[in-house]
């Protein structure tokens, strides 16, 4: 079992939770995940680290409240346990000998993105952090972000908070204002990464895209994850997350994971009616 220390809303659909999991705190590094279990019969979810404290022994995690495991996950109280938190699983982000990034990320991606840009900029690299969210209302670790980076640019969809527009914007205008970069580490939601993709192409850029969105058993036996990487099928979970994103075929990524909707929805639903939530 796996004592949940501390746990933080950080809006209303996205929370932080800090496990005590002393052998992964010790051995995880930036952009690889875990799988935790709610309980004895609940489903495996893969989780990439957050955050990790080797001395503390523990690990954070941050996800977003969207499916019956999470919405289950959300009620474990501060001093609760989990039945199962195993990891670090996945390759890690490479990082080795880049001087210039710019990590690029969205929504909950950012918790991803966040560890990335940590140890890069620990490592002395120039790292240019650029999230985007679609309200003030949904943004997360601005702060750490802040902390983490050399420039930090915030956008909106609604311009309420930082500057109006799509992070593929803010890219665009470092880019045209002399930014050069050794490579551009995106992570977010699908059509987020499919496009920062295609701008970085045109400048030739080196960009790696993290596919954790689409992944689910964490083993490559269910199929879930399944992509076309430059021509060939690759599983996000065992041989990534990580790609390069001018390889990946994103429209077949986010057409495969329409398939699961409909069967989501129902699970959540009948999850909330367990925990008395009207969805």
């Amino acid at each position: 079992m796996f004592e949940i220390v501390k746990r933080e809303e950080l809006n209303p659909t996205v929370t932080r939770i800090c496990v005590r999991a002393p052998r992964v705190a010790r051995k995880v590094l930036p952009g690889q995940f875990i799988i935790l279990r709610v309980d004895e019969t609940g489903e495996r979810i893969p989780l990439t680290v957050a955050d990790a404290d080797p001395a503390a022994g523990t690990v954070s995690v941050i996800f977003q409240v969207v499916g019956a495991t999470t919405t289950k996950l959300n009620h474990v109280p501060e001093g609760g346990f989990l039945a199962d938190f195993v990891g670090p699983l996945g390759r890690p982000t490479e990082l080795e000998g880049l001087s210039r990034v710019a990590v690029v990320g969205g929504g909950v991606g950012c918790a991803i993105a966040l560890p990335v840009a940590k140890a890069l900029h620990a490592a002395g690299a120039t790292v240019d952090a650029v999230v985007g969210f679609r309200t003030k209302d949904l943004i997360i670790l601005e702060k750490e972000f802040r902390e983490n980076s050399t420039r930090f640019l915030l956008m909106t969809d609604d311009g309420s908070a930082g500057t109006k527009g799509l992070v593929t914007d803010a890219l665009r205008g470092l880019i045209k204002g002399g930014a050069h970069y050794d490579e551009v580490i995106t992570i977010g939601p699908l059509p987020m990464m499919k496009f920062v993709s295609k701008l970085t192409k045109e400048y030739g850029i080196r960009t790696v895209a993290s596919m954790n969105p689409i992944m689910i058993d964490d083993t490559g036996m269910c199929g879930g994850c399944r992509l076309t990487v430059g021509g060939r099928t690759v599983f996000a979970c065992v041989d990534g997350p990580d790609f390069n994103a001018h390889e990946i075929d994103f429209d077949e990524a986010m057409s495969r994971g329409g398939i699961y909707r409909d069967f989501e929805r129902h699970a959540y639903e009948k999850t909330c009616r367990l925990f008395g939530e009207d969805k």
